[in-house]
């Protein structure tokens, strides 16, 4: 391309030619310099083509451009050559278009045949769609089912392209009656549900009545089981006409949303009450495990019994943190048990005064199990009771070895 007098020239007059196989022909006209800037700006110009062919021929290639359009670009190109207002070598790029024209023609062939092979695809997706409509339209009577699979059907209807406009609009048609039919058949048969609607109607509004009752109940778990039967029940009866099942459906919910929502508020404060016990019952765990047994075992013991009254004072806390509490508490106990036996055993019976001290814890045990009693805690009764066998047993042993 640098040596542009092997496509062209420039003439005493500053005409331009091209040179082809065919002879010369009059591309321009140059009369601002040099012949060779002349032939240099008449063969930009055919790069500027050959840029355009290369851009094509490329599209084609990588299946990005429609062929029937590349086919419409390269034919434009080759006959816009005979006319061309260019240097360059025009002979090699026609025939690299002729080539190209070619490699179009066969891919626009196999675009036809692939569209052709689609639309029949097409025509059968539809056509088999259209056949199980029919089906359904005819024979079901699972309502919701089909009327769910019509819809379906549609929405993939309308996902298929490229059918012929003919064959689609009578596709179509048979899709519609087929609709139709199974609409007609379906309203006719819900048509004799009226009385069954009036039936369900007064079983909800017995339901409705039943939680309304239960709305204010403080009696937990068995409301709650008894709602959940009801909501049971609820899901299983017929439905009513669709105003009467609003209406009754916002009077069962909302019976139901009052009880549960008190319940979470009682439950909610009981929950805080029992962490706050928790931090309460850490606290006096700390306090009880720090005590020195082994150096003040009397001391000791009598601040544990402290320590055990202002415990059970403290109530109940989260269920998971109980049992671990309650054991470390005796852990505690245990010890403090040990330390008086090891202290009234070094001690002689007529001076020790561990007896009446245990005579004492004795008549304590029994006072805390009165007033757990008197309380109705379960829970405590029955550590109290165990509490008060333990002295017991302890008194019993200190008297046979005095």
């Amino acid at each position: 391309m640098s040596d542009w007098t092997a496509f062209g020239r420039v003439d005493a007059d500053g005409n331009v030619y091209v040179k082809t196989a065919e002879g010369e022909r009059v591309v321009g006209s140059w009369q601002a310099g040099a012949p060779e800037e002349g032939l240099a700006h008449f063969a930009r110009r055919f790069a500027d083509l050959v840029t355009e062919v290369d851009l094509t021929e490329a599209r084609l290639n990588s299946g990005a451009a429609d062929p029937s359009g590349s086919l419409a670009t390269i034919r434009r190109l080759r006959g816009s050559l005979a006319e061309a207002h260019v240097v360059g070598d025009l002979d090699a790029l026609a025939a690299r278009l002729d080539r190209l024209a070619t490699l179009a023609e066969g891919k626009a062939g196999e675009a036809r045949a692939a569209r052709e092979t689609a639309r029949a695809e097409a025509v059968t997706r539809k056509t088999s769609l259209v056949e199980e409509a029919e089906k359904l339209a005819a024979e079901s009577t699972g309502w919701k089912t089909a009327g769910d699979r019509l819809k379906e059907i549609l929405d993939e209807w309308k996902t298929i392209r490229g059918v012929d406009k003919k064959t689609d609009g009578e596709l179509w048609k048979r899709f519609a009656a087929a609709r139709d039919g199974f609409t007609r058949r379906r309203g006719a048969h819900f048509a004799t549900l009226d009385a069954q609607r009036k039936q369900a109607q007064a079983a909800k509004e017995e339901l409705v009545v039943e939680a309304e009752s239960l709305a204010d109940s403080t009696d937990w778990a068995a409301t709650a089981n008894r709602l959940r039967e009801l909501m049971a029940q609820w899901k299983a009866a017929p439905r009513a006409s669709k105003e009467a099942e609003e209406r009754l459906w916002e009077r069962f919910r909302g019976a139901q949303d009052s009880f549960f929502s008190r319940r979470s508020e009682v439950f909610s404060a009981r929950d805080a009450e029992q962490r706050g016990n928790l931090d309460r019952k850490q606290a006096l765990i700390t306090e009880a495990e720090a005590l020195d047994v082994e150096g003040d075992p009397r001391g000791a013991q009598a601040k544990l019994r402290e320590i055990q009254g202002q415990w059970h004072e403290a109530g109940r806390v989260p269920r998971e943190a109980a049992a671990s509490l309650d054991r470390r508490l005796r852990a505690v106990d245990d010890k403090v048990r040990q330390a008086m036996d090891s202290a009234w055993r070094r001690t002689e019976p007529s001076a020790n005064p561990l007896l009446t001290q245990m005579r004492d814890q004795v008549a304590e045990a029994e006072q805390r199990l009165a007033r757990a009693k008197a309380a109705g805690d379960a829970k405590r009764i029955r550590e109290a009771e165990q509490a008060l066998t333990a002295k017991r047993r302890f008194l019993e042993l200190a008297e046979q070895a005095s």
